[in-house]
């Protein structure tokens, strides 16, 4: 199991079987490997009940999601305009969505979207940490430059304030608390000081610290 598996696979363990949950692009469409099942897997353009994805004679136009790939619908899958699909997500009916980040901010600021040089394009993403239960971000604990994406305050802009709940990472999980940011799980093999040295904010380490599920 690479990294980018490990991070989906405890991504997909916040998931409860009966969940309707989004996936964003990168690591996060990776969770519905994972996924417990029962777990229904929706995409912003449109449908409820994304399977596995497809190629060739099997890849139908009508069944894509959000970022044009193409897969089979489960049994019960349900497809709709995106006009209702959005209305689903800002009713509160998703349990959970997961994004990938460029920053987390200590009290739980979320910025993806954009970084000077660099904007990616917002898409549902206001809409979904705004709208899901639980907010869930998947990503590697650092940039490729070894700078930190745990800052204190983010510094890029905002895609939704104090919304990301459960940090998942290659190297840890982190919880958002009204106390301050949680360590609650490790990798095998690292320890607390190894992970606040990649981070910016004083991490919470009292009480008993998980191994990450590989």
């Amino acid at each position: 199991m690479n990294e980018r598996e490990r991070i989906a696979k405890n991504a997909a363990q916040y998931f409860r079987p009966g969940d309707v949950v989004n996936l964003g692009i990168g690591i996060p469409s990776l969770c519905g490997d994972y996924a417990p099942e029962g777990v229904m897997i929706h995409t912003e353009n449109g449908l409820v009940g994304i399977g596995a994805l497809t190629e060739g004679v099997m890849a139908v136009e009508g069944f894509s999601n959000a970022t044009a790939m193409r897969f089979i619908p489960v049994p019960g899958a349900s497809a709709f305009d995106s006009a209702d699909s959005f209305g689903l997500v800002r009713s509160g009916k998703l349990a959970a969505c997961v994004l990938g980040a460029l920053q987390v901010a200590e009290n739980g600021d979320l910025a993806n979207w954009a970084q000077p040089g660099r904007v990616f394009g917002m898409g549902g993403a206001m809409d979904l940490v705004n709208g899901a239960k639980k907010v869930i971000v998947a990503m590697e604990l650092t940039a490729r430059n070894g700078k930190a994406k745990v800052v204190n305050s983010c510094t890029f802009p905002l895609t939704g304030t104090k919304c990301v709940d459960h940090i998942v990472t290659e190297q840890c999980i982190i919880d958002v608390t009204p106390e301050g940011l949680k360590l609650v799980a490790l990798l095998e093999g690292l320890t607390a000081e190894d992970i606040q040295r990649q981070v910016e904010p004083k991490l919470i380490t009292s009480g008993h610290i998980r191994t990450m599920e590989i």
